[in-house]
């Protein structure tokens, strides 16, 4: 399982970020941006770089001391011949479980480090779609402001026509003409947030210019299928706290925690120092062999195993808090699904409804010359704000599920018959 794990990070976070730019598609997929994002992204980039430290300190850690090797020559030179030389290796022994133990902690590290990488993608993951829906948004309101603007462009024709005819007034006709340069102008602050949305997603994508242009594939609304989230799965917490990589590397941090605390406690204990070789002296040859051990008087490690125990603390202390965070995380996760699905649901009925049947019967009243242009204006721009609202209704309902799937680390159960 640990070696899948880092065979699927390996994949995802493989390659070069800053290679050359992919090429975008015309019509971009949700799915096609999610890949590019995991692709190239400077946070998956970074991550990568984390999870090659945390390979070489493993490996570091496993390295047993490399022994010494001296030639000492000693005495007095008499003639061609030295009178006393040796020659000898030394080699230190760790003691006290040093070496299992480092590698045990850094082997911690790296797990911890393969969950925060697997945290990065499953934030950025939520980043994207939700930067992808702001897209969709942005251009589902441009489109309601277009089909506000050509719905009062009828009108004007029609009142430019009896004004022609001498059956309305140039005030009115004008008022109607100032009124379409305020929907214009909302026209173009549509224009603008999809701009802006479009850019902040290609930054995501880390895709170069920011201004290329495309269009979105995906939509507002989704199929209706099965029941609500929270509802068909028995305990959505009980899957986050399995599945959330964040906790899963909380944990690993107190594991480590804990093996720094050992490997602290290890080092109090002096190395062993041995060595053997030969040597020569007035003419004879012998074995040498020599032993020492630092006495632990003044310093046996009292500040590292403090230290170490104050990190085991942290680190539990943030892992109670990562804990807290996921419960929260789904809770809040259940409740926007719940009522923003509710929402949308509404919108779609009663209040869209009855905003489209006002402006529709204001409209034919003020053609038949029964209503004001107030009247109309008013209704129109109801009208307008329900459409919009129901775009941001659906928006909301969709990032909503994002965040479910993000806060449970599994993606949201399928919907009921309510859902849009």
């Amino acid at each position: 399982m640990r070696s899948l794990c880092i065979a699927v990070l390996g994949a995802m976070l493989g390659g070069s970020a800053y290679a050359q730019a992919p090429d975008l598609p015309a019509t971009l997929t949700l799915d096609q941006a999610l890949r590019i994002a995991e692709a190239r992204n400077p946070a998956v980039v970074l991550a990568r770089a984390q999870l090659a430290a945390s390979r070489a300190d493993v490996t570091s850690a496993g390295k047993r001391p490399n022994p010494g090797f001296s030639v000492n020559p000693d005495g007095l030179f008499s003639g061609r011949d030295i009178l006393e030389t040796s020659v000898s290796i030394d080699q230190e022994f760790e003691t006290g479980g040093r070496r299992r133990r480092r590698v045990q902690e850094a082997r911690f590290a790296l797990d911890g480090a393969e969950a925060s990488a697997r945290n990065v993608m499953r934030q950025l993951r939520l980043d994207v779609q939700r930067a992808y829906m702001q897209v969709v948004l942005a251009k589902a309101d441009v489109e309601v402001t277009r089909e506000t603007l050509a719905e009062i462009d009828q009108v004007i024709a029609i009142n430019r026509a009896r004004y022609e005819q001498g059956e309305l007034s140039g005030v009115e006709l004008r008022r109607l003409q100032v009124e379409r340069f305020r929907f214009a102008d909302d026209a173009f602050s549509s224009e603008l947030a999809l701009e802006n949305a479009r850019s902040a997603l290609l930054a995501l994508l880390d895709i170069r210019p920011l201004d290329r242009p495309f269009d979105t594939a995906d939509g507002l609304t989704l199929p209706a299928t099965g029941s609500p989230p929270g509802m068909a799965e028995a305990s959505p917490l009980d899957q986050a706290l399995a599945n959330r990589p964040d906790l899963a590397a909380a944990h690993r941090e107190v594991d480590r925690a804990g093996a720094g605390l050992r490997l602290q406690q290890a080092l109090a204990k002096p190395n062993i120092l041995a060595g053997a070789g030969l040597f020569r002296a007035g003419g004879g040859n012998g074995l040498l062999l020599s032993f020492g051990v630092p006495l632990p008087l003044f310093d046996r490690n009292e500040g590292g195993i403090a230290r170490g125990e104050a990190e085991r603390e942290q680190a539990t202390a943030r892992q109670a808090a990562t804990e807290t965070q996921v419960a929260l995380d789904v809770q809040q996760a259940i409740n926007a699904v719940g009522v923003t699905r509710r929402r949308v649901a509404y919108v779609e009925g009663d209040f869209l409804k009855s905003a489209r049947e006002a402006r529709d019967i204001v409209l034919a009243s003020y053609r038949a010359g029964a209503a004001s242009l107030t009247d109309y204006l008013d209704a129109q721009r109801v009208l307008r704000e329900a459409l919009r609202t129901l775009n941001r209704a659906r928006f909301d309902y969709r990032v909503s599920l994002f965040e479910y799937e993000a806060a449970v680390g599994a993606p949201a159960p399928a919907q009921g018959k309510d859902r849009p």
